[in-house]
């Protein structure tokens, strides 16, 4: 099976906006109460800027196929947003502290697909 990555990107990036809204208006009291707004909302820009990065990657990749490096580069973006923005959430809803603890491998994720774009781009040329 294919994975569709123009669609994935499109369901990311809706639930990023949905969460960013929901954030903002229906969590807030939470958010507030448990001191983490600007956590949560660090998670949705990078979930967001993600989201985005894979739409174009998928644009990208949709015109050349033959780049496989970039299918690796949106499953590192994806997973980092899973691993950073994920656990960013939770911590800012529970106050899970030691939640923080893996938010840098989902760091560590967005940086390899960041390198990986780098290197299709220097492998093979743009």
């Amino acid at each position: 099976m294919k994975v569709n990555f123009i669609q994935i990107a499109a369901i990311v990036g809706a639930l990023a906006v949905g969460i960013g809204a929901f954030g903002a208006h229906g969590l807030e009291p939470i958010l507030e109460y448990n001191g983490r707004s600007d956590t949560f909302e660090t998670a949705v820009k990078y979930h967001f800027y993600h989201a985005l990065t894979i739409l174009a990657v998928a644009v990208w990749y949709h015109f050349q196929p033959e780049r496989k490096i970039l299918v690796k580069a949106m499953w590192s973006f994806l997973l980092g947003i899973l691993i950073f923005s994920g656990s960013l959430y939770v911590l800012s809803l529970t106050g899970i502290t030691w939640l923080g603890a893996i938010t840098p491998l989902g760091g560590v994720a967005f940086i390899v697909g960041w390198l990986f774009l780098f290197w299709a781009g220097k492998k093979q040329g743009i």
